[in-house]
């Protein structure tokens, strides 16, 4: 009897091409370990005990929101801890558990500031307050900054910032890449049909738009991206709900128009070399100069750094996406799905995006190890995130001014280079994985 043959299914060939990848499939391992650094990154480093036992008391100030701890002393006085700012390594402790790190970033150990090695002799103040050997237990195993920072401990909170920023800026230039082809390329130049009304109404609806919404309110959004990632969110939101409603206002207009004889004949929208130009526009524009020029007039922020970062990098996503839509828009089940009177952006979204999406998910992985190295550059020259914040690439720039402290430099740079090199493995995988020439 003969075995049925299984159906071939393109996920299970495409996870199976990626297995016998061994870089891309150890990348990957190396990215779900970043990631659980990241997710775990309060416990793993942190300067607040993860329980500690005082007097009889159980506190777990590593977990607690309060800021004060009134603690009773074996004479029935109460003695008052603030949290944030208390050296726990000072107390007299019935019992303790430490994070395996025992510092938190941007807090300065000042018996040990001014750049120490991991290798010199580190300096420990003791419960009674003299000046000892550092315990191994509370070393600073890859040295420290000018204020003492712990850099092991600015490595494990980097990886957070670095892995949301590449993850979060690119899936913002995902969005806007992935449609904006996904529409260029499946109605191309003569496919979007439109009345000469409405047409010749919305450009100049779309001039005045810009100019009301964005133009006119260029001082409000400027003071507001100065001021708070909140308020300036309400008003791009505002300058948006405008724009949308000028451009509705012109095609009703244009919807009215286009019953007059000369203005209802329908005429072809050349979306695709719409946005083709658009497209050429930005990939001429120096990218990293302009994220320069405005990360250097809004106000420092994690939210703007991804913001940025992400209107700045879609462009390649979108003509990956565009050439697919070109292919899949010729193929049958698409053929088949407009002869049953399907809405066309229901087979955009359900039928040729889904088998069209495949390069632009490689062009996404690579693009998120470059959005890690723009941050670390921003952050390396001081327009990246808050001074406050800890980076890889604020890291690398604290150690700058000082050429001897090289752990300064080469931990931070091997951070960096094993993330991206990680990312650009995943994407070569993904590459391969995914040619439909490659079946098992």
């Amino acid at each position: 009897m003969q075995s049925r043959q299984q159906p071939f299914r393109f996920s299970a060939n495409a996870w199976r091409q990626f297995k016998r990848n061994k870089p891309a499939l150890l990348s990957l391992f190396i990215l779900l370990l970043l990631t659980m650094v990241a997710v775990l990154a309060p416990l793993i480093a942190n300067d607040r005990p993860l329980y500690i036992k005082l007097n009889g008391e159980n506190f777990y100030p590593a977990f607690t929101n309060s800021h004060l701890y009134n603690i009773k002393d074996y004479d029935g006085s109460l003695k008052k801890i603030q949290i944030d700012i208390a050296d726990w390594r000072q107390f007299k402790a019935d019992k303790v558990i430490w994070a395996p790190v025992v510092y938190s970033p941007a807090k300065g150990d000042y018996v040990n500031y001014a750049f120490v090695s991991p290798f010199s002799t580190q300096k420990f103040l003791n419960e009674s307050g003299e000046i000892v050997s550092m315990p191994s237990r509370y070393r600073h195993w890859l040295g420290t900054g000018q204020r003492g920072d712990d850099l092991l401990a600015g490595l494990v909170y980097g990886t957070r910032i670095s892995l949301t920023i590449g993850f979060i800026s690119m899936s913002i230039a995902a969005l806007i890449g992935i449609l904006v082809g996904a529409f260029a390329g499946f109605f191309g130049d003569d496919r979007l049909a439109s009345s000469r009304g409405k047409f010749i109404l919305m450009v100049p609806g779309l001039f005045l738009g810009w100019f009301y919404a964005f133009q006119i309110r260029s001082v409000t959004l400027s003071e507001a991206l100065r001021e708070s990632n909140y308020y300036f969110f309400k008003q791009l939101m505002l300058s948006i709900v405008i724009f949308a409603f000028i451009i509705f206002i012109f095609l009703f207009i244009g919807k009215l128009a286009g019953k007059l004889p000369w203005l209802n004949r329908k005429m072809l929208i050349p979306i695709d070399t719409f946005i083709s130009r658009l497209i050429e526009i930005f990939v001429s524009l120096p990218i990293f100069l302009l994220i320069i020029t405005v990360a250097a007039i809004s106000k420092p922020s994690i939210f703007n750094l991804m913001v940025i970062i992400g209107l700045t990098n879609w462009t390649g996503i979108a003509r990956l996406t565009r050439a697919e839509m070109l292919r899949v828009r010729n193929l049958e089940f698409i053929q088949s799905a407009q002869a049953m009177g399907y809405h066309k952006l229901r087979i955009i979204m359900h039928h040729a995006l889904p088998n069209a999406i495949a390069p632009a998910l490689i062009s996404i992985s690579f693009g998120i190890a470059n959005a890690i190295l723009i941050e670390s550059g921003l952050s390396f020259i001081g327009l990246g995130v808050p001074p406050d914040v800890v980076t890889w690439g604020s890291l690398l720039n604290a150690g700058r001014g000082n050429f001897d402290a090289w752990w300064m430099v080469v931990f931070p740079g091997l951070c960096i280079f094993i993330t991206v090199t990680t990312y650009n493995l995943i994407g070569e995988g993904l590459r391969d994985a995914l040619d439909p020439k490659l079946k098992a």
